[in-house]
Parts: C-alpha cells; structure tokens; sequence
C-alpha cells in the first residue's frame, strides 16, 4: 500500500470540520423547527381557547334573553287561559294568539323546542314541584305540566315544572280497607 491510499481512508481535517459544522446546522434547523412548531400550536390553541370564549359569551347573553321569552309566553298562554265573553274580549284572545304563535316560531327558529311533559319523569329535563298519589298513573309517571321548560340547542334552557304520580301508601290502603269493613 501506499501513502496515498492510507490519507484517502481517514477523513482530512477540512471534512472534519464541515461534517461538525453541517451537523450543528442540522440541530440548529431542528430547534428552529420544533419553535415553529410549537409556536404554530399555540397560536391555534389561542384562536381555538378565544373563539370558544366568544360562543360562550353570546351563548351567555342569548340564553338570559331567550329565558325572558319564555316568561312572556307562559304570560300570554296563562292570558288564553281566561274567560271570554264578549266579542272585544274574542278580538284580543285572537290578537293574543297570534302574538304567541309569532313567538314560538320565532323560538323555534332560534333552536328552542319545548321539553315534552307526558311519559316518565326526567330530572335531567323536569323539575318535580309536586306529587300525586294516584293508581291510574304509573308511579314515577308526569301527572300534569304546571309550567313548560324549553331546550335550547340541545341543552336545558328552563326545567319544566311537573306533578309526578306516586305509588299510594300501604298505610292509607290498610286504613281504607278498615273503613270499608267496619
């Protein structure tokens, strides 16, 4: 062998050097990169934290406005409910039904729905006011609606008020069949 051929297999020191140099220019990308990244992420985390806190506060404020509404109609539904005996009291009741047919569409064009108060009581969805003790309902069924709840984009806006069947006691049945007897 040569002299020649033993300096071409160990790297000369010039390569040395530019090997060293392109592998810190390769870590010195690398950190570059992973800031970029990282930056990148928190800005979409920002945009996505600032976008959620803007739909909540218009959710916020919507949401006391939409609960008022339900108030009104509950008052215009409890005005239907009076008596009408003349025909200005008939021309107003009119007025008063067209007025809440306006409101529930309006409502509802807003994703209001109301809350279905027959069937089984849901405490996710009714809020039990009272009971009844009764046998033709089935124990833990609504009996009777005092006051309509709404949902609103899927989530309660107003809990319905409900009276919710019970069972009748064992006593009050004991006592019942004594009375019968005697």
């Amino acid at each position: 062998m040569s002299e020649t051929d033993d300096s071409s297999d160990a790297p000369s020191p010039a390569c040395e050097a530019d090997a060293s140099a392109l592998e810190a220019l390769a870590r010195e990308r690398d950190e570059y990169l992973a800031r970029w990244q990282r930056a990148t992420a928190d800005y979409q985390n920002l945009r996505r934290r600032s976008a959620s806190e803007v739909e909540n506060a218009v959710r916020r404020s919507l949401e006391s406005q939409l609960s008022g509404m339900c108030l009104v109609i509950d008052h215009l539904e409890l005005a239907l409910k009076s008596p009408v005996k003349s025909d200005d009291a008939r021309a107003l009741a009119r007025g008063v039904e067209l007025t809440l047919s306006q409101m529930l569409a309006l409502l509802k064009q807003e994703g209001v729905e109301p809350i279905a108060s027959a069937g089984d009581f849901d405490p996710a969805l009714h809020e039990a006011v009272a009971t009844l003790e009764t046998e033709d309902v089935p124990a833990g069924h609504i009996v009777d609606t005092l006051r309509k709840g709404y949902t609103w984009r899927g989530q309660v806006l107003r809990p319905a008020h409900v009276r919710v069947a019970r069972a009748p006691q064992e006593a009050s049945r004991a006592g019942d069949a004594d009375s019968e007897r005697g």
